[in-house]
């Protein structure tokens, strides 16, 4: 656009470049929600991920209340994103099936933002590299995000800096390795859990992370449904087990004390 035209919605959110995006290899009708769906995850993955950063800098320079606003829209994000599966579902397996080999051996399973989104929370695994084209910005990005601090990592930085004694192999470790629970971080946090008042600001950052952490889980529970609910127990197209493969992912945990401190409340 020229600085002569004036600006329109169109022009404004890129219309045209959007709405040109969506390509179906099939004549199915149905390609088009298949892509549409997941598009749409992309793009609010990318909010996500656009709110983590700031999160993890509002956390690092301790401003434990203003961090509320980010990580609420974070969770509030993944609810929509979970409730789309209920979309998807429409899609029946006779549906399904006549669009499925377009897909060859793409997969969701190779989202280069989800696993960017996984990292920035402490869930970090580095063979999902390889998906990622070498040199490639979805490959810098997600290497980037495994050799930082995660939020549970400047979390745990934050407690440490108002004076919680945690271990030092919690707070100077190797960040590209995934995060190992610890008894002291557990004990650290359930005394903020056992003295609310004292430590609002760390008890409601806590929870804020809980919620994210549930959301992740109702997310990845649900995807489980509609998978099976479409292709049943059919190997993913990625060359994952499918159905069992995600049912293995139901117990991750991001920030693994708050969960496991309850039980000693």
């Amino acid at each position: 656009m020229t600085q002569t035209q004036t600006m329109t919605y169109g022009h404004y959110l890129g219309l045209e470049t959007l709405l040109s995006a969506q390509h179906p290899l099939s004549d199915h009708h149905d390609e088009m929600l298949f892509i549409i769906i997941h598009q749409t995850k992309e793009l609010w993955l990318k909010q996500i991920v656009h709110e983590l950063e700031l999160a993890l800098a509002l956390v690092r320079d301790d401003k434990l209340i203003e961090v509320h606003k980010n990580l609420s829209r974070v969770s509030r994000i993944q609810e929509i994103m979970t409730s789309s599966w209920n979309i998807l579902s429409t899609l029946t397996p006779s549906d399904y099936l006549t669009f499925r080999g377009v897909l060859e051996s793409s997969s969701g399973f190779q989202s280069a933002q989800f696993r960017t989104f996984e990292f920035l929370l402490g869930l970090k695994q580095d063979s999902h590299l390889r998906y990622q084209e070498e040199g490639s910005d979805a490959h810098r990005a997600l290497t980037a995000a495994l050799a930082r601090p995660s939020l549970w990592d400047e979390a745990n930085a934050a407690l440490a800096r108002s004076g919680f004694a945690l271990p030092g192999e919690v707070l100077d470790r190797d960040w590209t390795q995934p995060y190992q629970p610890s008894e002291a971080v557990e004990a650290c946090w359930a005394q903020v859990y056992r003295d609310v008042e004292r430590y609002w600001p760390f008890y409601q950052l806590a929870e804020k992370l809980v919620d994210i952490d549930d959301a992740l889980a109702g997310w990845r529970h649900k995807h489980v449904i509609t998978v099976e609910r479409v292709i049943g127990f059919k190997r993913g197209t990625g060359g994952t087990p499918g159905v069992p493969y995600l049912q293995a992912t139901l117990t991750k945990r991001a920030f693994p004390e708050l969960w496991s401190l309850r039980t000693s409340l």
